[in-house]
């Protein structure tokens, strides 16, 4: 079995290397939570830390990627990621079925469904969402990355396809 912490270092060293990404978020540049470290050796020139305001970083990262660049926008929670919604659903996922086709902004979303172990963080901080926001979206594309063996085939995937999607990470499988 592939270790899921190998899986996600490839995974973003391989979106580093597009020339188009930028990485945007809380703890992208500085500590703060497990995202930071799956994006220590990342070049900071490719690094955009923002404040929590997460309703706004979707709306900066559709923006972003109007203006030819790949956001990866991560969501150190998916009760975070809550907050984003408006921007996601209803803009992001909406775009192209309202401009019927001739806009595709593509962003890469990361979340981390959060750890339940060893310390429960909470219901707050636990919660995964993807069956309700795959029933919600029509055209982003949702990965559910529960093993370390899906990790980089599907942000391949994500990469390859015209559409934007969404990486659901699992804090629990970082060892």
């Amino acid at each position: 079995m592939k270790n899921y912490n190998y899986e996600i270092l490839k995974s973003m060293k391989l979106l580093e290397m597009q020339k188009n990404s930028i990485f945007l978020g809380q703890s992208v540049e500085y500590p703060g939570n497990l995202i930071y470290k799956t994006l220590a050796k990342i070049k900071n020139k490719k690094k955009l830390e923002l404040p929590v305001f997460e309703d706004v970083q979707m709306g900066m990262s559709i923006g972003l990627a109007f203006e030819g660049f790949l956001p990866i926008s991560t969501y150190p929670r998916f009760d975070f990621l809550l907050l984003a919604l408006n921007q996601m659903i209803n803009h992001l996922d909406k775009i192209p079925i309202i401009s019927n086709e001739q806009f595709f902004p593509k962003v890469i979303v990361r979340v981390l469904v959060g750890s339940k172990i060893p310390l429960n963080a909470g219901e707050q901080h636990t919660q995964n969402y993807v069956k309700q926001i795959k029933e919600m979206c029509k055209t982003i594309n949702v990965f559910d990355l529960k093993k370390g063996y899906q990790v980089y085939k599907s942000y391949q995937k994500a990469i390859k396809s015209k559409k934007s999607s969404l990486m659901v990470e699992y804090s629990e499988e970082f060892k």
